[in-house]
């Protein structure tokens, strides 16, 4: 369905109590994957808003069963049929309005009409086609994901990547075993006091402002049903504005919101005088506001949910993994002094930079990043009303206390706090409130943290199923042009890491990615989105570009 017309569907009166769960659920009006969860999860809802011939085409999942509105394509029919056969399950059945090219169209692309039950009015098939009719077939479920007793997972890394794996692989019933190295989760730079959440929007719908938009629905999603639960993740409700970086910035990103027809609800454009309100004091510029942003405990997060997990989650804290090894179907993590932690089918690595020397992956793409904070008492920003970013970010804490940062120190390994992280800091925040101009200071007497983050070149998270490099490179005059498909992947090694400044975006996604790939259910997100993401990516463009010939 297209954006524009994404309302909740029409239910009869006496199904009232299912009509107002699918109402209060019901997505925002924004194009691509919205998934809804019912029932504790047993009931999922996977909503694709957008073009219908681009969204079928851009579906990773198998079908059983297709319901197939023909007149709604019309001449596009052949096509559709061709996308529908690319996630067909074997067998898959269809049932569609009667439409003069649909035959045909079936029938090219692999579907059996069951002429016994044809009228003038519908049209019955299945999928059983005589020859092979696409590259790849669609996903199915990791072999250890069939029995229960290798339904057992190794999440190495407790920061939100961990946690938000071992709460959505808990929900459907794996045993997780969490390894981190501190004595407990979100230690390093999930442990700040606070962090921001918000989409971004850019002059074009890129594939990183479609990967952030995604996150953030979900994780709002997903934080809701934590909160639903009994826990405080410490959430603002009141909105987050962004400061524009020049005028012709907040110009351009103006256009974009009604180009792209983005609902107000999302995200509404702010002149000064609109975000000076809003702000609570002035501002250099014009921006954009995102009513449903703001901030959140990252600590208070990954502790909902572990507590999640329940008894499905077995902690190895203090416990540091130097290295994986598989043998026999089953991986075993070790220390340092060679000892075995824990064994499973599968291991996920969710350790930031150091997932890339776990892994050995090619090229280490992956690089370490400091971030230093500023705690701020008593400024001319304790009227702040809302969080604020773009050159930097104010968030406004209780106690008249105002969080400002972060440094972007890259390959910086630096622990202490310095004097001079803080300058930049309150520089950077000045230039979108000038009340801070006022304020000066002493720098090494005002308090804040360090934390390390990890990126990639490509400023894109590390999101899914490793490939297996050795195998690869044996083949590598044949994969010079191949697809992520097309890779053979390491059994049960998948990594959710690299997510740079977005964690708090991006680690639910992750996290209900990697569940699916395993489970065999519909990704999440388009397919170019976690091609886009995968850690596989780096090495591809290695093979494509000869360097094992």
């Amino acid at each position: 369905m297209t954006p524009g017309a994404m309302k909740a569907p029409d239910i009869p009166a006496d199904k009232s109590a299912l009509r107002q769960l699918l109402v209060d659920a019901w997505p925002m009006p924004v194009p691509g994957l919205h998934r809804l969860e019912f029932e504790n999860g047993r009931v999922v809802l996977t909503i694709a808003a957008g073009d219908a011939p681009s969204m079928l085409h851009k579906l990773w999942m198998r079908a059983d069963s297709f319901y197939l509105r023909s007149g709604t394509f019309g001449e596009n029919l052949p096509f559709i049929a061709k996308a529908l056969a690319r996630i067909a399950g074997d067998s898959a059945t269809l049932c569609a309005e009667a439409h003069p090219l649909l035959p045909r169209a079936l029938n090219d692309a692999g579907f059996a009409i069951d002429e016994s039950a044809a009228n003038s009015h519908r049209v019955s098939a299945r999928f059983a086609p005589r020859w092979r009719v696409r590259r790849h077939e669609p996903p199915v479920a990791s072999p250890c994901a069939l029995e229960e007793s290798t339904r057992h997972a190794i999440v190495i890394g407790a920061g939100l990547g961990g946690c938000a794996i071992t709460e959505r692989l808990a929900s459907r019933g794996w045993r997780i075993t969490l390894i981190d190295r501190h004595e407990r989760p979100a230690r390093e730079a999930s442990g700040n006091p606070a962090g921001v959440f918000h989409p971004v929007v850019w002059r074009d719908d890129s594939i990183a402002a479609r990967l952030t938009r995604a996150g953030f629905l979900y994780a709002r999603n997903r934080w809701s049903v934590l909160e639903q639960h009994g826990h405080d993740l410490g959430r603002s409700r009141n909105g987050l504005l962004q400061i524009a970086d020049s005028a012709e910035d907040a110009r351009a990103i103006a256009s974009a919101i009604t180009r792209f027809g983005l609902p107000g609800v999302y995200v509404s454009a702010a002149d000064e005088t609109e975000a000076a309100r809003l702000a609570g004091q002035p501002v250099s510029r014009a921006g954009w506001f995102f009513p449903h942003g703001g901030f959140i405990s990252p600590a208070a997060v990954c502790a909902a949910q572990c507590a999640a997990a329940g008894d499905r989650l077995a902690s190895r804290f203090n416990t540091q993994v130097e290295r994986i090894e598989r043998k026999n179907g089953v991986w075993t993590a070790f220390d340092t002094t060679g000892r075995a932690i824990a064994q499973a089918p599968v291991v996920i690595l969710a350790n930031a930079y150091d997932a890339q020397r776990i892994a050995g992956l090619h090229g280490q793409p992956t690089r370490g990043v400091r971030g230093q904070l500023t705690l701020l008492d008593a400024s001319p920003l304790d009227g702040l009303r809302v969080p604020l970013v773009g050159d930097g970010y104010a968030v406004p804490l209780d106690d008249h206390k105002t969080l400002t940062g972060a440094t972007y120190d890259i390959d910086d390994t630096n622990p202490l706090i310095e004097p001079s992280g803080h300058d930049e800091n309150l520089e950077r925040v000045t230039r979108m409130l000038p009340a801070l101009s006022t304020f000066a200071p002493d720098p090494a007497t005002l308090k804040g943290r360090v934390a390390f983050r990890c990126v990639t070149s490509d400023r894109m998270p590390m999101i899914g199923s490793f490939a297996d490099e050795t195998a690869a490179r044996a083949d590598a005059a044949r994969l010079a042009g191949a697809w992520p498909l097309d890779l053979p992947r390491t059994p049960g090694l998948y990594g959710a890491f690299a997510f740079g400044s977005r964690g708090l975006i991006w680690a639910a996604l992750a996290a209900e990615l990697i569940a699916a790939q395993l489970e065999g259910e519909p990704w999440p997100i388009e397919r170019e989105l976690a091609e886009a993401v995968d850690p596989a990516r780096f090495f591809l463009r290695a093979l494509r570009q000869r360097e094992f010939m």
